[in-house]
């Protein structure tokens, strides 16, 4: 299977950094979720919770993305998953808007993964599909509490 490159758009800092949104929850029968995890496959630390406003189900922890680390996206319709993760290659900015360079790494869709299951992601997958099923989720999921 040949790996392709592509562009997920994400946010940058205040201070420029590039960032991502650990954001989703779930509904009724349906629900999605973004994680991210580093290169180890651990939580991140967060630079900046939500603790206001319309929180469900919306972004909830800003995390600041290194080239290594992965995304894991999971979509749900009455628990029949499709997740998908993701390795960061790089950054690209266009002048307006920011550019993380992916790769998918693994795809779990019917029931099964398309590749063999990379073990040190086993945390951040359970967390983005307990994240989807939240329903009307109001906080993070997968961070670093210190």
């Amino acid at each position: 299977m040949e790996k392709a490159t592509n562009k997920m758009a994400i946010e940058r800092t205040k201070k420029g950094y590039p960032a991502c949104w650990e954001s989703g929850g779930g509904y009724r029968n349906t629900g999605d979720a973004i994680v991210v995890a580093g290169k180890d496959g651990q939580p991140k630390k967060a630079v900046y919770i939500r603790r206001r406003g319309e929180l469900a189900n919306a972004p909830h922890a800003l995390i600041i993305l290194e080239v290594g680390d992965h995304i894991v996206e999971a979509h749900h319709h009455r628990e029949d998953f499709y997740i998908e993760i993701s390795k960061i290659l790089g950054f690209e900015n266009d002048g307006e808007e920011t550019f993380a360079l992916v790769e998918r790494v693994n795809r779990f869709d019917r029931g099964e993964w398309d590749a063999e299951f990379p073990m040190f992601l086993k945390a951040a997958v359970e967390a983005a599909v307990a994240k989807a099923t939240c329903y009307h989720c109001r906080q993070p999921h997968y961070v670093k509490i210190e």
